[in-house]
Formats: structure tokens, C-alpha cells, sequence
């Protein structure tokens, strides 16, 4: 249901036709008023898709709160506004899909201890105060800009976050199987778990990457800033005026597909389109990351999504470039990944004969530009108007408060 909730066809001319179009109209109008009308306990949305972009969302959270908190101590300045009933991006239905399984049983304090075997860190605020019990290392510093992010949560809705507790794994892979918890009368809830990513056989909530507030390692900024970066970088170059090859640039050796794209590199026999690079990482901390400017990567008509070992946080800085997205078989979703639409904001790309899909998805946007654009134009606009950080302090607001 994108456009409206209307099946449009041809209908003969004459007074049936007025009178059934008056009963499609009646009918459709009834329908879409009804369509969604999903809740949590007591937190309740209802709304309707308007051309795949806003949705209005109204809650009133009172019977999922999982009880039982580090000083908020921060630089950060916020003005605390009561915008609870704005309209918020498609992508804020999804926390009520990732808390369906504890929908009728409520959340338990036993079933967060079971979730501590595969936490990095334990949550708790109590009385607007936060506490950390860290369990194992994360990757870099992944644990603390998470930890980071939610103290500038608590900064902007001051008072508002409730006594909670939660667990939190900082991985790039779900760790929770949906098939060790078969929905059936009696049967053992699963344990919640804060993640990044989800996919399709795991029980996630998840959360906004850390990658939000800065990835010092690798030397990307903040998002705030970084997002503005990338809108000045497609000012300057237009894409007409870019290379009409496929880019990608990362750690080819995490994935099959990611070896399988280094193939699909020019050779004397075949082109296919494609300009694929190995990302350095060791070589760009010895000479200050001059390579790996991701402002700089905005050049070619087309990008490469591709995933790694599992989930990677590279998705939102690709489609930011205004180039028509080619996602290679994605298995993995974050927060915002779920309401992405195929032929609009991206050009699926099937993992067998990797490069023959690619060539043809690139001499395709050659030919029919002004699709290719529209498609591009659409994958950057979405990161612009619903990637906004206020819109990713609110799913974080809601998620731990429902």
C-alpha cells in the first residue's frame, strides 16, 4: 500500500460505473483508516503509509517497562521539546515488530539474566541515573560510543526515559535464533537483546549502530557532521558528470561475495563495469587516512553495497552519495533497513554470476540516466530527511521505553 488503497481499473462508462467507483472510494477510505493498528501492551500506532515516507505515530507506553543506571555527565546541549506526536519516518513501526515476541508475556527480569550470556554490557537506569556492568570486550570502541550515545539520549529527553534495565550485544551477526524460541502456548520466552542488526531466523531489537556518534579507529566523524560532508560532496560533482562504473571500496576479505566482487575488476577480456578497491586499513592509519576520505567516494554513478562477515555499517554512507545503490544480497537489517523499497531506493543485485548482474544494472542506468538518477536521488534523500539525528535519538527513546 505505497500510492493509496485504491485497485485501479478499467470500468465500462455509464451509472454502474459512477455508483461503483462511489463504493471503491467509500470503501478504500474506510480500509485505509483501519489498515494499521498495531500495539505493545499499552503503547498503540496507528497511521498509514504516505508515498512510502511519513507516519504518524502516537504512543503511550505503560505496561512494557522493564525495570531496575552512569551520572549523566556530557557537553552536549539539547532543548527539550514535547514532540511526542509528530510524524515520525516508516521505519519507527518496526520496534513494535521487534517486541512482538514479549507482547502478551511482558519482559521479566529473568529473562534478561538469560540474555547475559550473549551481552557485551548490562544497562540499567534508575531514577534518570545510568550504570554499566560490562561483561566482555567489543570491537574498537563500539561498547563505549553505544554507552555515549544513550547519555546524549538522556540529555535530550531529560526525565523522560523511564527506570529500565537491559542487555546489549555490540556484534555484527544476531544473536538470538528465533527457532530455539517456537512461538507456542507454554513455551519459553526468548531473552531480549539490544543489537545493531537483525535478520530473518533472529529475535533482535534493534538499535542505532554506534557509528552515530564517531568511529575514531577508522577516523569517520560523527554522524551530524559527516551527513553534511556528503551533501556538500554531491553539490559538487553532478551525476551526469561521474565515472559510469560501479564503486566499492572495502575489506575484501570478510565475505565470499566480497572476493567474488574483486573479480568482477577489468581485465584484458572482459569489463564489467565495476571498480572495486581494497580498503588498507593498516596502511591508512600509517599514512592518516588519506584514502579513505568517504566525502571523497561520491564520484561514481553507481555504488556497491555488499556485507562482510555479517552486518556493516557502511550501508548509510553509500546510499548518502546520490549514486544508484546496488545492494549484493543483503541478509541483515538495522533500525532503518526494513522500510527500504527494491527499485527505489536500490537495485537489487542476486549473489550468483555477480559481475554479469552488476554490468547489467550499470549499462542499464547508462541508458534509461534519468531512472538511474531517480533512484539515487531517492536512496540519498531518504538517508537526508529520515536519517536525521533527531529521528535517531527517537527510536532509541522508544525502544526503551515501551
Amino acid at each position: 500500500m505505497r500510492e493509496n488503497c485504491l485497485p485501479w481499473k478499467l470500468i465500462e462508462k455509464g451509472p454502474s460505473r459512477t455508483i461503483l467507483i462511489f463504493l471503491l472510494l467509500f470503501a478504500a477510505g474506510f480500509i485505509c483508516s483501519h489498515w494499521i493498528d498495531s500495539s505493545i501492551g499499552g503503547a498503540t500506532l496507528k497511521g498509514f503509509l504516505n508515498s512510502n515516507k511519513n507516519q504518524e505515530i502516537k504512543l503511550d507506553c505503560s505496561t512494557l517497562n522493564i525495570r531496575k543506571t552512569c551520572p549523566v555527565i556530557s557537553p552536549v546541549r539539547f532543548q527539550a521539546t514535547d514532540d511526542r506526536n509528530r510524524s515520525c519516518p516508516d521505519y519507527f513501526r518496526w520496534i513494535h515488530e521487534d517486541l512482538r515476541p514479549w507482547k502478551t508475556t511482558g519482559i521479566t527480569t529473568e529473562m534478561i539474566e538469560r540474555a547475559k550470556s550473549k551481552a557485551h554490557f548490562r544497562l540499567v537506569i534508575v531514577n534518570g541515573r545510568v550504570y554499566v556492568e560490562k561483561y566482555r570486550n567489543s570491537f574498537q570502541t563500539r561498547d563505549v560510543f553505544t554507552l555515549w550515545g544513550i547519555l546524549q539520549l538522556q540529555k535530550k529527553y531529560p526525565g523522560r526515559l523511564p527506570d529500565l534495565e537491559l542487555m546489549f550485544n555490540c556484534g555484527d551477526r544476531p544473536a538470538i535464533v528465533s527457532n530455539d524460541y517456537p512461538q507456542r502456548p507454554n513455551a519459553t520466552a526468548p531473552p531480549p537483546l539490544f543489537q545493531y542488526c537483525g535478520n530473518d531466523s533472529s529475535l533482535a531489537i534493534v538499535f542505532p549502530d554506534w557509528s552515530f556518534w564517531g568511529w575514531p579507529e577508522i577516523n569517520i566523524k560523527p554522524w551530524e557532521p559527516l551527513s553534511k560532508e556528503l551533501r556538500e560532496a554531491n553539490k559538487k560533482t553532478r551525476w551526469i558528470q561521474r565515472e559510469p562504473y560501479a564503486f566499492w571500496k572495502g575489506n575484501p576479505y570478510t565475505s565470499q561475495s566480497r572476493k567474488d566482487l574483486m573479480n568482477c575488476n577489468p581485465t584484458d577480456q572482459h569489463d564489467w563495469k565495476v571498480r572495486a578497491y581494497n580498503q588498507d586499513w593498516k596502511r591508512e592509519v600509517e599514512q592518516g587516512f588519506r584514502q579513505s576520505d568517504l566525502a571523497k567516494q561520491c564520484n561514481h554513478r553507481y555504488k556497491i553495497f555488499v556485507e562482510g562477515r555479517g552486518w556493516s555499517v557502511s550501508q548509510k554512507y553509500i546510499m548518502a552519495c546520490n549514486s544508484m545503490t546496488l545492494f549484493v544480497k543483503p541478509q541483515y537489517y538495522d533500525f532503518t533497513t526494513r522500510s527500504l523499497v527494491p527499485m527505489y531506493h536500490y537495485w537489487p543485485i542476486k549473489g550468483d554470476n555477480l559481475c554479469r548482474r552488476i554490468k547489467f544494472a550499470v549499462d542499464w542506468g547508462n541508458i534509461y540516466k534519468q531512472e538511474a538518477q531517480g533512484i539515487g536521488r531517492a536512496a540519498s534523500n531518504f538517508i537526508e530527511e529520515e536519517l536525521k539525528m533527531d529521528y535517531v535519538y527517537k527510536p532509541m527513546y522508544h525502544s526503551t521505553s515501551l
